[in-house]
């Protein structure tokens, strides 16, 4: 019987995380990877990780995809309006499977108090994930063939880190021995988009230049390299979310997880270029 589960398994964050918890010794019979469609999961049952299906909106498959489950990894939906509901489904169910522990992504800054899981009576750890590096680095190829990096960001730092070191904390956070709740602030060493762009033009040897531009004037920017209009307002709303310091944390928890530094920006712009 699975120890372990994970939904979205066949998500990013989720194959990274199966895959560390493989790497780590864990024995594939102790891992269950709970997806939308077992077939994307294919590679996973091969390594021998147990497949359940389960649909974040049909609360009717999960008490079965988290039943005897000791230890569960709930990776937030991406479904804007639907997290509250969804989430509420997944705990539900743990708490009628009896999981010992859920652990939860979050996001930085987040207020636990709204959090379905503060009044479900499961211990929990929230990990309050800072933003993916790779947000940036797989932008590499525009930047280098425009030079440029847009942003409105008004010079304040993010805090981000690789989908490699998040999963590590969410390989620690699952498997240490941890008495009651816990809340960790999760973020990198911060940068500034100066910073990323140095740091492109140090690792590509392609000179790029950071333009802090507001943030009508960045939607518009990016309207006319082809976004529509809500995708272009909502990247701007992100930079601006960083210029109000919503994305940044001093909190070292991310490095006290995993055990190390976190991924240096320059190694992780390294990786995205091979």
């Amino acid at each position: 019987m699975p120890i372990y589960a994970v939904t979205g398994a066949t998500g990013r964050l989720g194959r990274l995380v199966i895959g560390q918890l493989l790497d780590s010794g864990v024995p594939a019979a102790e891992i269950a990877a709970i997806v939308r469609s077992p077939e994307k999961a294919a590679d996973l049952a091969a390594r021998g990780v147990e497949i359940r299906k389960a649909n974040y909106d049909d609360p009717s498959t999960l008490p079965g995809a988290v039943a005897g489950v000791r230890r569960l990894l709930l990776i937030s939906g991406d479904t804007p309006g639907q997290r509250v509901p969804q989430h509420t489904a997944v705990i539900d169910a743990a708490k009628l499977a009896g999981v010992e522990r859920l652990v939860y992504t979050s996001i930085l800054k987040a207020d636990t108090t709204t959090n379905p899981l503060a009044a479900s009576g499961l211990t929990y750890t929230v990990l309050r994930n800072g933003w993916y590096t790779e947000n940036y680095t797989d932008q590499l190829p525009q930047y280098l063939g425009s030079g440029t990096i847009l942003g409105a960001t008004g010079g304040s730092k993010i805090s981000a880190a690789t989908r490699a070191d998040y999963a590590a904390a969410a390989v620690a956070a699952l498997t240490r021995e941890e008495a009651g709740n816990a809340v960790y602030e999760l973020g990198g060493t911060p940068f500034t988009f100066d910073e990323l762009a140095e740091a492109v033009t140090e690792v590509t040897g392609t000179p790029v230049v950071h333009r802090d531009l507001s943030a009508a004037e960045l939607a518009s920017a990016l309207e006319n390299v082809g976004l529509d209009a809500g995708t272009a307002g909502f990247v701007a709303a992100l930079d601006n979310s960083i210029a109000i310091g919503e994305l940044v944390t001093d909190s070292d928890d991310l490095s006290r997880l995993i055990g190390r530094p976190s991924t240096p920006l320059r190694d992780a712009i390294r990786a995205a270029q091979a």
